[in-house]
């Protein structure tokens, strides 16, 4: 299941036994910091779900002290009874402790900058003022009956002395956990570990740590951190976050997983929760973003496909399914025989031999602009080398078509065919459109059984007026569980789906002749 390297067990040999690490997620509050990024309530509860489901120990559920709306659905989650803890964040400010009380929370996560430059040009306090309004914080939520988790703003860029200080000051307040935030995502994970060995030494309450990405190293340093006595870490699903975002969970998860044996989440549901993040937030995911991206498992070249196909650990460190999501074969510029036969095989298509490399031929040719080539295109590649000399007869031929639609209007659509017997079918259907009416229509004079599986539109020229293209992939059209591509063009989107339905339709009668 796990192919990583066998020196990673060699340089963790001297690191103490690690267990019981907790994940503390943010990306319903740093998260949501990311440019472009705005929560309603209800996309607040959907991936809250979400992340109790994956199976995280704390939500941080937002800024109580924001507004009225963010302490209502910060009240509301609380009251969900999740399992995963729902906590606020709070400036050390006694009114910002007051609107978590309100919002019915437990657990607060307070915070304050510690760094030079944060205190003399943000705060404008001295350090002394500031570890006052650290203690008087801490002790004030304490007081109200909530959990506190406090954290040194601008950790890595604090004085250690100053730091441990304020650090002891809050622990003796009553704080039950510390928080250690590399803001600005600048240091490097050997000097997070020695900086978190010194403050392990220091503390006896668990050190979390909040790290961004500025640099790249926001997973890095938090592995490093666990490594030195940490044992919550902060995390954004995604990734996501403030400027370059924050340390990403499916990322420090995995990496604890299969470095560490230390399973904090239920690994097989990041993707789903990857991809609720992900279509919520409207916050698009790389293509080549570890772990959950598109191309995290995606295979184009020849080399590698065949290695894969052989034994999946030559080019994969964990199966797919580990995390709930799937391997794709890409077919492409670099793509072997073994790619393009593989594809075939699973599509259920039986392609000669003899005439591989005239297909290896064309994919290239098309493929050379950088266009990955998807299954309906393989297939019409297929047909087109097949089948392009021969003259397709009409086995079905569609008489007559109408369609009602407009705003407010159930579409509906009305065809009539002649069967290649001579009989002659009419049909009416409804859709959620012209195009899915006409369709609907067609597959209930034909046979029911028949499935769209896929339907491609595009416009040639990208203007309002441009002639459409249209691709189609049915399958079951004779119910042997075939598939078969239909491809037509035109000025009208509706006539020409049907007549890219049509031509798929006969193109499976045709192959069924040919059989």
């Amino acid at each position: 299941m796990l192919a990583v390297s066998p020196y990673n067990q060699l340089a963790l040999s001297g690191v103490g036994p690690i267990k019981d690490i907790k994940i503390f997620d943010t990306t319903l509050r740093d998260g949501e910091q990311a440019p472009g990024i705005a929560l309603s309530p209800e996309d607040k509860i959907r991936i809250a779900l979400a992340l109790d489901d994956l199976g995280v120990d704390y939500i941080e559920a937002g800024f109580a002290a924001s507004g009225q709306t963010e302490k209502e659905t910060i009240t509301k989650l609380s009251g969900m009874k999740l399992d995963a803890r729902i906590c606020s964040l709070a400036r050390t400010v006694k009114s910002d402790i007051d609107a978590v009380i309100d919002a019915g929370v437990d657990l607060v996560h307070t915070f304050i900058a510690t760094s030079d430059l944060h205190m003399k040009y943000k705060l404008k306090m001295t350090p002394e003022e500031v570890r006052a309004k650290a203690i008087e914080t801490v002790e004030y939520a304490k007081a109200h009956g909530l959990e506190v988790q406090f954290s040194c703003e601008d950790s890595t860029r604090s004085n250690l002395d100053f730091m441990k200080a304020i650090l002891l000051d809050v622990q003796n307040a009553g704080a039950s956990s510390v928080n250690i935030p590399d803001t600005v995502g600048v240091i490097i994970p050997r000097a997070m570990e020695r900086l978190i060995g010194e403050l392990h030494k220091t503390l006896s309450i668990p050190i979390s740590v909040h790290c961004h990405n500025d640099m790249g190293l926001a997973v890095a340093n938090t592995i490093a951190a666990v490594d030195a006595g940490a044992t919550i870490c902060h995390v954004c699903m995604n990734g996501i976050g403030e400027r370059a975002g924050n340390a990403s969970l499916e990322e420090v998860a995995l990496n604890l997983f299969a470095n560490y044996r230390v399973q904090t989440v239920d690994l097989s549901k990041i993707g789903s929760a990857s991809k609720v993040v992900e279509r919520v937030t409207g916050f698009a995911l790389a293509g080549n973003k570890p772990i959950v991206g598109r191309n995290a498992f995606a295979h184009e070249s020849g080399i590698h496909v065949h290695g894969i196909m052989n034994n999946t650990s030559t080019y994969e460190p964990f199966l797919p399914e580990l995390i709930g999501v799937d391997r794709h074969i890409v077919i492409g510029k670099h793509s072997g025989v073994h790619s393009v036969r593989g594809r075939l095989d699973s599509l259920g298509i039986r392609f000669p031999n003899d005439h591989m490399n005239e297909l290896m031929e064309t994919i290239k040719n098309i493929a050379i602009g950088g266009k990955m080539i998807d299954d309906a295109e393989l297939l019409a590649i297929v047909d087109n080398i097949l089948w392009k000399k021969e003259t397709l007869e009409k086995t079905v031929s569609l008489d007559e078509l109408t369609v009602l639609t407009g705003k407010n209007t159930t579409s509906t659509a009305t065809v009539s065919v002649t069967m290649g017997d001579g009989e002659r079918r009419t049909a009416a259907e409804t859709g959620v459109g012209p195009v899915d009416a006409a369709i609907n229509a067609i597959r209930k004079s034909i046979n029911e059984k028949i499935t769209m599986e896929e339907y491609k539109l595009s416009a040639i020229t990208g203007k309002s007026d441009s002639i459409c293209e249209v691709t189609v992939m049915l399958k079951n059209v004779q119910n042997d569980g075939s598939l078969t591509v239909g491809k037509a063009v035109g000025l009208d989107i509706v006539e020409t789906s049907v007549d890219a339905t049509m031509a798929a339709i006969n193109r499976d009668f045709a192959r069924r002749r040919r059989e």
